[in-house]
């Protein structure tokens, strides 16, 4: 078992959780964040001191705003903070690893700091904290395939000699995260059940990515 890693019954029920569109954490993925807001860095503070687990949720676009604020995607990813520094000016410069996806089972009272909290059910997602698993099988030609025109089109340059280095699950792991999806897109990988399915995602995304992004017949490239 790696470092720091919990088990499923370690795992709180109620957790402080971060709403954040676009920033998507997945079990394993490592998400560097920039604290600066007070609420938030009351809530990092407070993670610090109390096991250094808080969850990454999305808002919702298509929620009406509530008295919370947005409302948020029933699903999220609890993460831990790995590392941890603070700056001159006073934020925190912060790496949450994923642990575990999670659902919103109800949000509870704003915490003192000013931070949303909710009641988080882990079931059905055991395997998230199973690092023992068998790899997925992944078409990594195909994946690569899609990514290579999707980069290009993007103007996204990569370290491809790092990229074939990656085993198959950290890649689709990293490019989930790292690409610059929609909101919907991104909460459509989070929900994926495993790697496999990310991966097939991944490859529709890219290539429907490449294809609103290449140069129109009859104008300059």
């Amino acid at each position: 078992m790696a470092p720091f890693h919990p088990r499923m019954a370690d795992l709180p029920e109620e957790i402080a959780v971060f709403p954040l569109p676009g920033a998507l954490l997945l079990p394993q993925g490592k998400l560097p964040l920039n604290i600066f807001e007070p609420r938030y860095l009351a809530m990092t503070l407070d993670a610090l001191a109390n096991g250094r687990m808080f969850g990454m949720i999305q808002p919702d676009p298509r929620l009406k705003r509530g008295e919370a604020g947005p409302g948020l995607y029933r699903i999220g990813c609890l993460g831990r903070l790995s590392s941890f520094s603070e700056t001159d000016d006073g934020r925190l410069l912060i790496t949450l690893t994923g642990l575990a996806r999670f659902r919103v089972i109800e949000e509870l009272p704003l915490d003192e700091g000013g931070y949303r909290r909710v009641r988080a059910d882990y079931t059905g997602f055991a395997r998230d904290l199973d690092l023992g698993a068998p790899p997925p099988t992944i078409d990594r030609a195909e994946l690569l395939g899609a990514l290579k025109p999707y980069f290009r089109a993007r103007g996204i340059d990569a370290n491809w000699e790092a990229i074939e280095q990656m085993s198959d699950a950290t890649l689709v792991t990293t490019l989930a995260m790292v690409c610059p999806f929609e909101v919907p897109e991104k909460q459509a990988l989070l929900e994926a059940p495993d790697p496999a399915d990310q991966a097939d995602i991944l490859v529709a995304l890219m290539r429907m990515g490449a294809a609103a992004n290449a140069p129109s017949e009859g104008r300059p490239s």
